[in-house]
């Protein structure tokens, strides 16, 4: 990555690669590319603080952060729909890439890309005039200094379920690296119900539908989207949303309470707002209304659980599969959500990466008891065939894991596969 600059005499560009460095171009120095230090010594080297300076974006807009397992991407989503709906000039990074004031401007990366592209993007966002740019931040980028420098407005905690022990190593070291991020002062919305984390209480809010929060959800309906009455002190307010399910009802609480905490306008023009954001691609997306046939992104036992209870007066056929080279001791938590849920379920492929795929789905299988629904097709277009076809009219097809994702990453290799063109073309 690298940033040209403008009116410098002693350097007109920064970059993160020590390959591109030399005496016009200076090296910013992150945790990731520490240990290539050693060769830039003649270059002029720089702090993240330092380039924030140097770019002139310290100060200039409102930084938002959301990290939790669960409802990130949505959570955002929402909050950058309703700033819009409010007049507002806003920005938002994370795993679909970077959109600025209703403009795509970087394709889908990282969730938290390294700290030199986000401030890139920043930069970007500012000169179009934005006073808000909301980010996705993982655990990854936590642990690894990815957000080093940034000064946030606020931060958001969703959730913390069971993901990405591969390399945290154990659930209690995934929360550890969750909880670095609101151990600071910095203003934070956090979510009262999953009571895991550690926080700084000082400048918090809370949200929460069971415990007394500071946006406490008063009544709820979840017939025909999600209608909720929310009570903040001693006023009450009301929305809705289309979007379905009990996860939904909090990934929409946590975007008006942020929206709130961030006085872009009265509670009552927030709500309203609500009812205008449709969702994300690839989250609780129909694909396809007769039949019916959903695609949703959830890859974790927790993900799983919240689609498909959200569906539990449906009759379900569930596809779906589990990533290769990532946390074994999930999947076959996930095939027995799977198995309680759906009537009939078909295990296969999702991302397999460098694993065997047939050694995947027996780790999935292992969680099903009762076997007599159960079809194993590793192929996942076949598996996808396969649940057309054995539907029975009153059943819709629900396929989970890779959401809007194009791709099959297998042995290296980035394979075009899309579960939604999939679906088109085979009905």
């Amino acid at each position: 990555m690298i940033i040209k600059l403008k009116n410098r005499s002693d350097f007109n560009a920064i970059t993160d690669n020590s390959t591109m460095c030399n005496g016009t171009t200076a090296f910013v120095l992150t945790n990731q590319n520490k240990q290539y230090s050693k060769e830039v010594s003649t270059c002029r080297v720089l702090t993240p603080s330092d380039c924030l300076e140097i770019l002139g974006i310290k100060g200039k807009i409102k930084v938002v952060g959301i990290t939790g397992t669960n409802g990130k991407t949505t959570t955002a989503a929402a909050l950058y729909s309703i700033l819009l709906d409010l007049g507002k000039k806003v920005a938002f990074q994370g795993t679909r890439g970077c959109f600025i004031n209703e403009k795509r401007s970087e394709d889908k990366s990282l969730t938290t890309p390294p700290i030199l592209q986000t401030m890139a993007n920043i930069k970007e966002a500012i000169g179009k005039n934005c006073e808000y740019f909301i980010m996705e931040v993982s655990s990854h980028a936590i642990e690894q200094k990815r957000i080093e420098g940034l000064e946030f407005a606020l931060k958001i905690f969703t959730n913390v379920t069971q993901d990405h022990l591969d390399y945290h190593g154990t659930i209690d070291a995934y929360i550890a690296a969750k909880s670095k991020f609101f151990d600071d002062e910095t203003p934070k919305l956090i979510n009262k119900d999953d009571g895991k984390i550690r926080f700084n209480r000082r400048n918090c809010m809370t949200y929460g539908a069971e415990n007394p929060s500071t946006y406490k959800v008063a009544a709820y309906s979840l017939k025909d989207g999600v209608s909720a009455v929310i009570q903040k002190f001693d006023k009450m307010y009301d929305f809705y949303s289309p979007l379905h399910g009990f996860f939904n009802l909090y990934n929409m609480l946590a975007a008006i309470s942020a929206a709130d905490m961030l006085e872009v306008a009265p509670m009552e023009k927030i709500c309203k707002a609500v009812e205008n954001f449709g969702g994300v691609e690839g989250r609780m997306e129909v694909v396809s209304s007769d039949p019916l046939v959903i695609v949703d992104f959830a890859h974790t036992p927790d993900g799983m659980d919240k689609v498909l209870d959200a569906l539990k007066d449906k009759n379900i056929v569930v596809v779906f599969g589990a990533g290769g080279d990532r946390d074994k001791n999930k999947r076959p938590k996930m095939g027995n959500i799977a198995s309680r849920y759906a009537k009939k379920v078909v295990v296969t492929s999702d991302n397999p990466r460098s694993e065997d795929p047939d050694s995947i789905i027996e780790d999935i299988v292992a969680g099903i008891k009762d076997k007599n629904f159960l079809h194993v097709e590793v192929d996942r277009r076949e598996a996808i065939k396969y649940a057309l076809k054995v539907r029975s009219e009153n059943e819709m097809v629900v396929i989970l894991g890779k959401g809007d994702e194009t791709y099959q990453e297998v042995k290296g290799k980035k394979i075009p596969f899309d579960d939604r063109d999939v679906v088109r073309e085979l009905i």
